[in-house]
């Protein structure tokens, strides 16, 4: 098949009736009596099956039925309406977030459980920021609504608060709803302004796209709201479109009980047959599981969920075929163990057995020290602990301990550097040079070229990503691995004749390596989200034991005797706590505790001094490079690499540090903008060339001045044409909805402020239009707000205590009548407001392209351009 022809097959989507469904909660909110429910409803199981029974359809593990929790991922396939839904039920305890994490990247839609006497916990937030980094359409089942303490309205206000201000309530979709899913897109507010109706396949589509989160309440237990639910899901979700070329992600590796290996997918391309060839093994057999049942199959079909025997080097995460996505989880464990055995064990015999069960449970990360000799295994927490004991006798009659735990430490870096590495004994040559700059928490690594073809071909540039990828790489503070940072090929060289793949996997170690060097490192530990719940006469022992464990600790919440704390602390001070607060509180007390992430470290020296790790010595990971002098390899330390390199440094040199105050730009140094930013500040401010206008005005509507700007015509102040115009404008809302502004105002936000009355001034003196830019200032104590005029242009600093909204909301209000006012801003809330008010809306958008407009005809009548 021609390259042409593959790409053609690659880009043909099909519509699919294959829907994957995965509901999360956290532990103890009722999500396996909710699966319990939808399968029962479908007609897959005869009667409601229960957790603490030990009869749940979807719990099979013998443990799972004993602890009465849910530990693995399982699936359930059954038809609703014209679909085939693929149900995966996820464990709700922290200890097997990881397992409920990569089941994630094969959903569809996802069902969020929400237990209604406890709330938005800590773990729910973080299952709600996985939704988000997996871009998954979620709807929201508020459980338990039968139980006390269950305040509905109290729930809709944390879940707005907590989550997304797009959470609505479904239930009874009334005038309210269907108004508050106007505000979640600003193309449907203005439909809904002209027709007053949002279709449900204007619904489906806001869902879809995670601009709003339809929630429903009810009682799983008792079937409460569950059909219903049931109901509404199946009206609103949508099959998704696949390519016809194979491709497949894995999510899960297990093995039946006869010892066969099995791979767990979801093809997201394509067909699959029994005996196809994928990478190098064969397909022996696809099996379709529903519970502990599965039924062999000889083809699937894209959007499948099934297992295959015959893989025997897959992983978890990895992309099968044309999928290129691949899997980077955020959760990971924070202890590491030393595996303690039965005295006369063969150590490397049981290395070796807990090596194939960390293909099940990657977070197991096991490790051999052969200095020590000694098993390490790292676990999320007791629960994990106990679990894994259990199948290490069952699997392989081994009996385990663990002795003190130790905690995981990563290390990130603070500025961006250029690490360069090179590798040249004799008949070597590979020289690497990469940019590395600190990423936000929880991004993990990120790898990418902008290395030219040109310069180094494609084929090298791939290999050495691919060693970038290969292993975690360790930092230099306590040889921890690394993360939050992202790593771009930036430079690299080979020779015609002497480079090999091996040549280049050691140059970009030790580019990797020099450059954490010369960087400012940063040492991170694992941080709990905590929810304490003490009597209310015990609150300030507690709030003293948060205090001296580095912790930090919002204002007590309190209900009735009890009062609840929240916030977060470093692990290695908060495990354990709760034995303590049992003891302290007389067993009233309870503690959980989430996994937050990893932040700096709180004793970051005392770490380091323990740790007692040198960079220089560590030759498994050098920093330094090899160079060839007089026929024989030089190795030359770090710190002198740049005196040797081959090839120029691919950034500028350092410029003295900027001076004065930081925060909002004002007093600081200039910052100096490179050619693509001046461009895009130019184009902005004097407009743009004719055909880059057409283009764009072929996506957003120019409004000509004998227009009205948006909505329904209607008799007011705007129609008496002999009334004063006035053009209000959210300046800070301008400022972020357009794309050079709002880059400028990360660096530097009095330049944002500046530029946009500099552009504004330019428009104004051209049109003669009154125009009021209105900025918040309502946070600065004390301020009594102020105005600068520039000509018909007045600059409105609110004062404190009044958001910019609320100022333009009485500006219209007590000027509608003898002006024609405008008002721009994309805040869908405040549009419908000032709408109300007889104003009309311009949206930031509209406002840039009338701006774009007027430059084009000022460089065009003055400028002869």
């Amino acid at each position: 098949m021609s390259q042409r022809k593959k790409q053609q097959r690659l880009m043909r989507m099909k519509k699919s009736k294959k829907l994957t469904i995965g509901i999360l909660a956290h532990v103890d909110a009722g999500k396996t009596t909710l699966s319990e429910g939808i399968l029962y409803l479908n007609g897959i199981t005869r009667s409601l099956g229960r957790v603490d029974h030990g009869d749940a359809f979807l719990d099979t593990f013998e443990l799972e039925k004993a602890r009465g929790i849910t530990i693995f991922s399982k699936q359930a396939v059954f038809p609703l309406g014209e679909k085939e839904v693929t149900l995966l039920d996820t464990p709700g305890h922290m200890d097997f977030s990881a397992e409920m994490e990569r089941t994630l990247q094969v959903l569809d839609y996802g069902i969020l459980v929400i237990s209604g006497p406890d709330g938005v916990q800590g773990q729910v937030q973080t299952l709600w920021k996985l939704l988000e980094r997996y871009q998954i359409p979620t709807f929201l089942f508020i459980n338990k609504m039968d139980q006390s303490g269950a305040d509905l309205t109290h729930i809709m206000e944390e879940l707005k608060s907590k989550l997304s201000e797009h959470c609505l309530l479904a239930d009874h979709k009334d005038e309210m709803f269907y108004e508050q899913a106007a505000l979640c897109d600003e193309a449907v507010l203005e439909k809904y302004l002209e027709t007053g109706v949002i279709s449900d396949e204007t619904i489906s589509d806001l869902t879809a796209s995670r601009k709003l989160f339809p929630c429903y309440s009810g009682s799983a237990l008792k079937m409460e709201g569950v059909k219903e639910f049931l109901d509404e899901f199946t009206k609103y979700a949508r099959c998704p479109s696949y390519p016809e070329a194979f491709a497949a992600r894995v999510f899960k590796i297990t093995r039946d009980q006869q010892g066969n290996r099995l791979t767990h997918m979801k093809l997201v391309g394509g067909d699959l047959h029994v005996k196809d060839v994928v990478g190098k093994s064969k397909i022996n057999q696809i099996r379709i599981y529903s519970g502990s049942r599965f039924q062999s199959v000889e083809a699937v079909q894209a959007g499948t969920v099934c297992a295959v025997t015959g893989l025997e080097d897959t992983r978890i995460g990895q992309s099968l075929g044309t999928c290129e996505q691949e899997f980077n989880p955020l959760l990971d464990t924070v202890l590491t163990y030393q595996v303690l055995l039965p005295k006369d064990s063969d150590q490397q015999a049981a290395y070796t057995k807990l090596k194939q069960l960390e293909e099940e449970i990657p977070e197991l990360h096991v490790l051999w020290n052969e200095e020590k000799r000694q098993i390490h295994i790292q676990m999320m927490g007791e629960v994990q602990g106990e679990i894994l004991k259990n199948l290490v006798s069952q699997r392989f009659d081994i009996e385990i301990g663990y002795g003190s735990e130790t905690i995981i430490y990563r290390e990130t870096i603070a500025e961006k550097v250029e690490g360069v590495g090179h590798f040249e004994p004799l008949r070597h040559y590979a020289e690497v040079h990469l940019i590395l700059e600190p990423l936000p928490q929880g991004s993990g690594m990120v790898f990418q070229t902008t290395c030219s073809e040109d310069d180094l071909s494609r084929n090298w540039q791939h290999l050495i990503l691919s060693h970038l990828a290969e292993k975690p790489h360790r930092g230099v503070l306590t040889g921890s691995e690394i993360t939050d940072i992202r790593i771009t090929l930036a430079a690299g060289k080979a020779h015609v004749k002497h480079t090999e793949g091996g040549d280049f996997r050691q140059a970009t170690y030790r580019a990797v390596r020099q450059g954490l060097c010369k960087a400012k490192s940063i040492l991170l530990e694992p941080y709990y989200e905590y929810r304490l719940e003490v009597p209310t006469d015990m609150v300030g022992r507690a709030m003293s034991d948060i205090q001296k464990m580095h912790g930090t600790c919002n204002p007590p919440e309190n209900f009735g005797d009890m009062a609840i704390l929240s916030g977060d602390a470093p692990v290695a001070t908060m495990n354990g706590y709760q034995k303590e607060v049992i003891s302290y509180s007389r067993g009233s007390g309870r503690l959980f505790c989430f996994f937050k992430g990893y932040l700096p470290c709180h004793n970051t020296e005392e770490i380091v001094a323990v740790t007692g790790y040198d960079a220089n010595q560590d030759l498994e990971n050098p920093c330094g490079s090899v160079f060839c002098s007089h026929g024989s390899g030089l190795t030359v330390p770090w710190n002198e690499v740049e005196q040797h390199m081959h090839l120029p440094s691919c950034l500028p040199a350092p410029k003295e540090s900027d001076c004065g105050k930081t925060g909002d730009g004002m007093g600081s140094k200039p910052r100096q903008y490179s050619d693509e930013e001046l461009e895009a500040v130019f184009r902005m401010t004097y407009g743009v060339s004719k055909r880059e206008q057409n283009r764009f005005k072929k996506s957003a509507r120019v409004i000509k001045s004998s227009e009205t700007v948006s909505g329904p015509r209607m008799k007011n102040a705007f129609s008496d044409s002999k009334a004063e115009s006035c053009l209000l404008i959210d300046g800070y809302n301008i400022i972020f909805a357009w794309e050079a502004l709002k880059e400028m105002s990360r660096v530097n936000l009095e330049s944002a402020r500046s530029l946009l009355i500099e552009v504004l001034q330019n428009y104004q003196g051209y049109t003669d239009e009154k125009i009021i830019l209105v900025f918040d200032a309502y946070k600065q104590p004390g301020n009594v707000g102020s105005s600068e005029s520039y000509g018909d242009l007045t600059v409105i600093y609110t004062k404190e205590g009044q958001t910019a909204d609320q100022y333009i909301e009485k500006f219209v209000l007590e000027n509608i009548k003898k002006l024609r006012i405008t008002v721009a801003t994309s805040d869908g809330l405040e549009q419908m407001m000032v709408f109300g008010q007889g104003a009309l809306r311009m949206p930031a958008r509209e406002l840039q392209a009338r701006i774009l407009t007027v430059n084009e005809e000022i460089r065009e009548k003055y400028l002869g351009k």
